[in-house]
């Protein structure tokens, strides 16, 4: 570019830059301080127990769903229950995935959310998780993965319709606590799940009916 020769115009050129160094150092103030202000506010509010204890247990409550219904192409399960457990696997992987995220934010402890860690065979769960509300206990699991074809849907549909139901319970729980769900995210995920859930269990509502008129056939 070519500079200007002229007084006026070298006066004019000085300024124009001064005024861009302004700017970007402005910016880069401005930026600063949004960053600070955001610190600022993560440690001004506290976080409630409620919402800590909603998700820290959520995890392991949607990692059980997730290893019953990952059986599902391996068991002999029919398309249509397939397709509902890869949603159930696919949907509840993701919460879990933001769930861990939003307890690390926070600087909770986070527990591993792994299909594993959530099945009751092993003995190693704890025992709060294997007492709340839908867990499956390991009787039941090992029923479950006995099954077959027709059997594998029948038992499928008629366990996680009751581990839904605990999902239910403890969002209840959550917004019957003082103070919970005041965090908005915390909020929005407990809210998907109660709507996701409720909708889910009045389908495979409807597909146990079916299965059990039919008599189990594909």
């Amino acid at each position: 570019m070519r500079r200007p020769t002229c007084p006026a115009c070298l006066v004019a050129f000085a300024a124009s830059l001064s005024v861009a160094a302004c700017g970007g150092a402005a910016r880069a103030r401005l930026g600063d301080i949004a960053t600070y202000e955001a610190a600022v506010q993560k440690n001004a509010l506290p976080v409630n127990p409620a919402d800590v204890r909603f998700m820290t247990m959520m995890i392991p409550h949607h990692a059980q769903a997730l290893l019953f219904a990952g059986w599902a192409e391996s068991h002999g399960a029919s398309p249509s229950i397939q397709a509902f457990c890869e949603r159930v696997v696919v949907g509840q992987g993701d919460e879990i995935r933001t769930m861990r995220t939003w307890l690390a934010d926070h600087d909770q402890p986070v527990p591993p959310g792994t299909p594993e860690s959530a099945d009751t065979r092993t003995g190693k769960v704890d025992h709060m998780i294997s007492m709340m509300p839908g867990i499956l206990s390991a009787e039941r699991l090992e029923e479950i993965d006995a099954a077959r074809g027709p059997d594998y849907d029948r038992l499928f549909l008629k366990y996680m319709i009751p581990h839904h139901q605990g999902a239910l319970t403890m969002v209840d729980d959550l917004f019957a606590s003082y103070g919970g769900a005041q965090d908005s995210y915390v909020y929005k995920i407990a809210s998907d799940i109660f709507a996701d859930q409720t909708t889910e269990i009045a389908r495979m509502q409807k597909m146990l009916d079916a299965l059990n008129a039919d008599g189990g056939a594909h």
